[in-house]
């Protein structure tokens, strides 16, 4: 980030650019005019700030034709000609973006310039013009190598590898300690059952339906789902806030998330209570009075 001199919001991000660069990120101008090819070489220094810088810079009053400076840029003032909507441009994925200021990228501020990045938009696939754009930069330069070339979502992709490794971990762990739960489930149920093969049995002689038996033992499965889920969503609550730094675009509270993980938990419970209670439900009365 470019340090700013006067009152300009703090943490501003100064970012120079050339014509057509909010066409191609396709970030809206909502106030005034965009950056031009005539201001690239224009004595009289322009800018283009965004909604947060207008904001909280200037609190509501029209920033058009207000002046800006910047220490790094020698005593050069510019000229407010336009408002763009915000945008994650120059941001970190992570950030939700803040005051940003767009100069044409032939202001004078002091330093050579030692790299330029292009923005292509393309259809089809990106990687497949990737040749014509080294030609291009050929003919105009010879000298000049083209490097660090790849796809926004690969840039992306990139920026956030280290949450998307840890939230794979974290769902092959998941998804162990489900079928993990589900074989213990399945287990202590059929051991039920069988713990209570003569009841059952009798309950059947004496005309108890099908259903009222499957239910009964499914029964003893919510209860169980229920329990689960009152000691795992607080639990789940108290460490979203640990986890926070590892989530993208993602509360850490989010409801979706959580009512999906707990209709998921009844779901693989019922499912694995269902056997020992179909099981229960074709008992046999005779053989179930003989057991033991």
């Amino acid at each position: 980030m470019t340090s700013v001199r006067g009152d300009q919001p703090k943490g501003t991000l100064v970012m120079s650019v050339g014509p057509d660069f909010f066409t191609t990120i396709q970030t809206p101008i909502l106030l005034g005019r965009a950056l031009e090819s005539r201001d690239m070489g224009s004595s009289h220094q322009v800018a283009v700030v965004n909604q947060k810088f207008a904001s909280r810079r200037f609190a509501g009053k029209d920033p058009l034709g207000e002046f800006v400076e910047f220490a790094a840029f020698k005593d050069l003032r510019f000229e407010i000609v336009g408002v763009c909507g915000d945008a994650l441009v120059g941001h970190g994925v992570r950030d939700k973006g803040g005051p940003t200021v767009f100069l044409p990228f032939t202001a004078d501020h002091g330093e050579p310039l030692r790299a330029v990045y292009y923005e292509l938009r393309t259809a089809g696939n990106p990687l497949a013009y990737v040749s014509t754009v080294r030609d291009l930069v050929r003919e105009a330069d010879p000298r000049l190598p083209v490097s660090e070339v790849q796809t926004q979502s690969a840039n992306i992709d990139g920026t956030i590898n280290r949450e998307v490794i840890f939230a794979r971990l974290c769902t092959g762990f998941a998804l162990l300690a489900l079928a993990i739960s589900c074989v213990g489930l399945y287990g202590v149920m059929s051991y039920n059952v069988a713990r209570r093969i003569a009841e059952i049995g009798i309950r059947v002689a004496l005309g108890a339906r099908r259903a009222s038996v499957v239910w009964m033992v499914l029964r003893e499965v919510l209860l169980l789902a229920a329990i689960g889920l009152s000691i795992s969503i607080p639990a789940a609550l108290f460490a979203s806030k640990v986890l926070k730094s590892f989530l993208y675009d993602v509360e850490p509270r989010d409801p979706v998330s959580i009512v999906v993980a707990a209709v998921s938990l009844v779901t693989v419970t019922i499912l694995a209570g269902y056997l020992p209670a179909r099981f229960a439900s074709g008992t046999d009365p005779m053989s179930a009075l003989r057991h033991e």
